[in-house]
């Protein structure tokens, strides 16, 4: 008799993919659902999600409407840590479901940036859907108390910081606190503080935002809150710790075992590194064991110095040139009132590809 796959009526379309990244993405796996094209408003649905633990699964009966913030931060993550790595060997194409590679779960510097970007993406969409009044359950920020300089007040509405951190935690730290042997004690160790990581770099992210006010724009009262900086500002933050990040080993220390730099004086973990148990491959060439796919066919910049240059990205393979012409609009006009023309321009762009 044929074993059957178990049917999930509410995600026809996605439970395939769902179940092939459960069994290789870990602790990450919730990152899954930014595959879901369903609405999650049902709290049957919660038990049939595939990949949620089983506190991630009560958070959502609990908490219904904030699943789909929650799939929405998910998204973002995919978005943000491509857009952000696009320039670099290595261009976030592990988080591309279903292939979620072995980077993410061996304990790579890899893998410590999608956990600090993850935590503090999940956050930061909460957060700001308080602000929006996508969320009931929560409302704007509290007013600072602290004083500002004169003509300026405290109002508007501000992100809250404090639920988004709270909900979001609990959430994406939920399978990293089970007891059930899901991973090493170590790359637990290793997820949770780089998940503090994200999260320390969104509340670096809270800044005072202002709005004039005043007769024929004089700007005489601005009307001031905390609000957070976009999701991309924050990766750009986690890209440097990324590029700067610690190598650890898990030994005893004192009456229990912690991470520690492995090359350096013997020192406590920073608060704001990014930190890694096992060294990542170049990139270079496709290794799915390794979790690469190589740079073979990516574009490159042959004027570039940085990561994004020829010698750099083709990895000494070098690289083929290619002509592309692109139609676009030019010679635009405004016409009272009130509509633009323009003309369609022709121009010839070189471009540069890996062998």
């Amino acid at each position: 008799m044929k074993s059957r796959v178990p049917a999930f009526p509410s995600f026809p379309l996605c439970v395939v993919t769902l179940l092939f990244v459960l069994q290789h993405c870990g602790a990450i796996r919730w990152l899954a659902l930014s595959q879901i094209n369903e609405h999650i408003n049902k709290t049957q649905q919660c038990k049939t999600i595939p990949g949620l633990v089983s506190s991630q699964a009560q958070l959502c009966r609990t908490n219904l409407e904030i699943m789909h913030v929650i799939v929405q931060a998910a998204r973002e993550v995919k978005k943000t840590c491509q857009k952000t790595f696009a320039d670099m060997r290595w261009n976030c194409s592990s988080i591309e479901a279903p292939k979620y590679l072995p980077d993410l779960e061996r304990g790579t510097r890899e893998s410590a940036l999608v956990y600090a970007l993850s935590a503090a993406a999940i956050s930061h969409t909460i957060a700001r859907a308080c602000t929006s009044g996508d969320l009931r359950l929560c409302a704007c920020g509290p007013i600072p108390g602290d004083a500002l300089e004169p003509g300026h007040r405290w109002g508007g509405c501000a992100d809250n910081l404090q639920y988004g951190l709270m909900m979001g935690s609990k959430f994406s730290d939920a399978p990293m606190k089970i007891k059930k042997k899901s991973g090493t004690h170590a790359n637990k160790l290793m997820h949770l503080h780089n998940s503090e990581v994200g999260r320390q770099a969104l509340k670096d992210a809270l800044v005072v935002k202002c709005k004039c006010h005043g007769v024929s724009g004089s700007c005489s009262i601005r009307t001031c809150w905390r609000g957070l900086q976009d999701l991309k500002e924050i990766a750009q933050d986690l890209k440097s710790k990324y590029l700067s990040a610690t190598k650890v080993v898990h030994r005893p220390m004192g009456t229990r075992k912690q991470l520690v730099p492995k090359d350096i004086d013997v020192r406590p973990v920073r608060e704001n590194e990014l930190v890694y148990l096992q060294s990542s491959p170049d990139f270079c060439t496709r290794n799915e064991k390794l979790g690469s796919v190589g740079t073979q066919d990516r574009q490159c910049n042959k004027t570039s110095s940085g990561s994004d240059s020829c010698d750099l990205m083709c990895c000494g393979r070098g690289y083929n040139p290619y002509t592309d012409r692109i139609v676009e609009r030019c010679h635009c006009k405004y016409h009272w009132c009130c509509y633009v023309t323009c003309k369609k321009c022709e121009r010839t762009v070189e471009r540069y590809v890996c062998k």
